[in-house]
């Protein structure tokens, strides 16, 4: 699924649906650039899609486009220096974000957990692409060789880009110690019309759960969440269980199969409560569920984002958020697709499952803060 843009405020904004969406549309827009790409990304995979993406980045470094790739050590684990050579052979530069390997001088044990979650793409400032996708083939589809994960990606373009670009340039600052570039402008502290770049970890109006925690605590009509990862602390769950009581319809969207089987099952011990309260919850059958995707009333934030700890305290993410009732439609019209392929959840059925099961959800539940 693919819309056609949508106009937001300065801004025009398109829903992408899946990597066979996403991903073309992101490799066209590289193919595109005439002055700069900058890429963030937590998953870079040594396969048909990462090299996809390198051949690309190393096309337009080659036509003198500046090129900029700051990538996780731990997510992307199998990729090194020498990997990125045909870029780096083109005049782009790479980084590897908090390298894992204790023999890198790089390496901070201090600093091991904090992992760059971002999955993000700037070019010339004016064009970018947001969302939960990852650069590897599981979010290719099925016959093609993929596994057909189930994700979201937003494209924005408008000067929301400019925001985007500021938050790379923040971060590359930080591991390079190279200084932006002359034209660096900081991101802007009033949001633009309609759409605004959320990041974690800003401790300000502009992080992604203070401003998910302000729209569930005013929503009227429904809060639909799709999420891979879904561990919210007893803030969050309590603001979920007030908009219950006021009368608003709450959906969570989680896997019935994860590709973390330990915070699957931590998620899953949470469910008993959310029925309880009056949440409806959903299991995505037949795909892995890597979205991190909510529409709240006429609110929409996709992004990097997982309701857990991680995301909270520890990860780099970041989001867009969207204001727009049309966008807001169309999202939700994807998030019903996921739901009429979804089993939804019975409290007397979910009470039914083995006492086994239940002590390896607590369990796991217990190491939430470390998964």
């Amino acid at each position: 699924m693919s819309s056609g843009a949508q106009i937001v405020g300065d801004s025009s904004v398109r829903f992408l649906r899946n990597g066979r969406v996403a991903f073309p549309a992101m490799l066209e827009a590289i193919e595109s650039a005439r002055r700069e790409v900058l890429l963030e990304m937590y998953w870079i995979e040594d396969d048909i899609v990462g090299i996809a993406f390198r051949d690309a980045l190393a096309r337009a470094a080659g036509r003198g486009v500046c090129v900029r790739v700051l990538y996780d050590s731990f997510g992307s684990f199998n990729i090194n220096p020498t990997w990125w050579a045909p870029v780096s052979r083109a005049g782009g530069k790479t980084c590897e974000f908090h390298p894992i390997s204790p023999i890198d001088e790089r390496f901070n044990f201090a600093r091991v957990e904090t992992r760059d979650h971002r999955k993000m793409l700037v070019v010339d400032a004016a064009r970018a692409y947001v969302g939960g996708l990852n650069l590897a083939k599981a979010w290719l589809p099925r016959e093609v060789g993929g596994q057909d994960w189930r994700d979201d990606m937003l494209e924005v373009c408008g000067p929301v880009g400019l925001d985007l670009r500021a938050l790379f340039y923040r971060e590359w600052r930080n591991v390079t110690k190279e200084r932006a570039p002359p034209d660096f402008q900081h991101t802007r502290l009033k949001a633009s019309k309609g759409v605004w770049v959320l990041a974690s970890p800003w401790r300000s109006n502009r992080g992604v759960r203070a401003e998910f925690l302000r729209r569930v605590e005013t929503a009227t009509q429904k809060v639909d969440i799709a999420n891979s990862y879904f561990l919210p602390d007893a803030v969050m769950r309590h603001a979920i269980y007030r908009a219950c009581q006021r009368g608003a319809r709450v959906r969570v969207l989680v896997p019935a199969v994860s590709d973390v089987l330990m915070v699957q099952r931590a998620t899953e011990s949470l469910i008993s409560r959310f029925l309880r309260h009056g949440v409806e919850v959903y299991r995505l059958r037949g795909a892995v569920l890597h979205c991190k995707t909510a529409i709240v009333d006429d609110f929409v934030t996709i992004g990097s984002y997982n309701f857990d700890a991680r995301s909270s305290r520890k990860n780099l993410e970041v989001n867009l958020a969207v204001e727009s009732a049309a966008l807001a439609a169309e999202v939700r019209t994807s998030f019903e697709q996921d739901l009429s392929e979804s089993h939804k959840v019975k409290l007397g059925e979910w009470r039914a499952r083995p006492l086994l099961q239940r002590g390896v959800e607590l369990a796991c539940y217990a190491l939430r803060r470390f998964l």
